[in-house]
């Protein structure tokens, strides 16, 4: 249903928490590298690698490599999530197949992968996610899960029980 792209994720929690949440929604997950750890480690495990064999994932050595196999899978628009986003995540329009594309938890996405969306998919394709003044950010698996279930939702919530298409 949707692509899921972590940019260079360091938290082991973190990225097993979004294992977990492709598992239940169905989106794909992709990894690009470097892994701030091993992908079999305990914390990963704990938080949610025990759902890794219900969830597609996959991990690229860079981007230019996940960019190619996504184009392969017939992916949709690109989405760029980071603090200071031009639009708000609720006031993008999602479809099928698109690709929500989050940073690191220490640096967030680099201005060079956020300039590349802007310019094939507009000024518009880098959202934000309101946040009180002053803050710096939401935990990346939350922000994560927050634009997926939006854009699962916009979807009917396909392929889930409650799936409006049915």
């Amino acid at each position: 249903m949707f692509h899921i792209v972590l940019f260079e994720p360091e938290i082991p929690p973190n990225t097993g928490n979004v294992i977990r949440l492709c598992a239940n929604t169905g989106a794909a997950l992709h990894l690009i590298k470097p892994l701030g750890f091993d992908l079999d480690k305990r914390a990963v495990r704990r938080a949610g690698l025990d759902y890794r064999w219900m969830a597609a994932v996959q991990v690229h050595e860079d981007l230019p490599a996940c960019r190619t196999a996504l184009r392969a899978a017939g992916a949709g628009r690109w989405w760029a999530i980071e603090t200071g986003g031009t639009q708000r995540y609720d006031e993008a329009r999602y479809a099928s197949g698109d690709v929500l594309v989050f940073g690191s938890e220490g640096r967030g996405l680099p201005p060079s992968v956020m300039d590349e969306i802007r310019l094939v998919y507009g000024t518009g394709a880098v959202l934000g996610i309101p946040m009180r003044e002053g803050n710096r950010s939401l935990n990346l698996s939350n922000a994560v899960t927050l634009v997926t279930y939006e854009a699962w939702r916009q979807n009917g919530f396909g392929g889930s029980p409650g799936d409006a298409t049915r």
